[in-house]
């Protein structure tokens, strides 16, 4: 069974989470939204990373509470999580 460590209210099943996709997605400024390629590049183009990847979380079946978690996308490992608005944590090994 995969542990993921809520920020809030610690370690839970994986079955008590949902994926929100990925993380730190600026939406365009009004004025930008009304161009029609530039919204659509902010609804449906993501950057599909091979590897470790920012993403929203949501914890369902406990707090309710949305964070965000880095993820490796090919072993599906969680590296660190952290609630809304904090710093992304510096991982061992990343270039900054």
């Amino acid at each position: 069974m995969l542990l993921i460590d809520c920020p809030y209210c610690g370690a839970r099943p994986e079955i008590e989470f949902r994926c929100g996709g990925e993380a730190h997605i600026t939406r365009p400024a009004p004025e930008a939204a009304r161009d029609d390629e530039s919204f659509a590049q902010f609804l449906y183009f993501r950057r599909n990373t091979k590897g470790m990847l920012a993403e929203n979380w949501w914890h369902v079946h406990g707090c309710q509470r949305w964070f965000h978690a880095l993820r490796d996308t090919q072993t599906d490992a969680f590296a660190a999580t952290y609630k809304i608005g904090a710093t992304p944590p510096d991982l061992p090994g990343s270039a900054s």
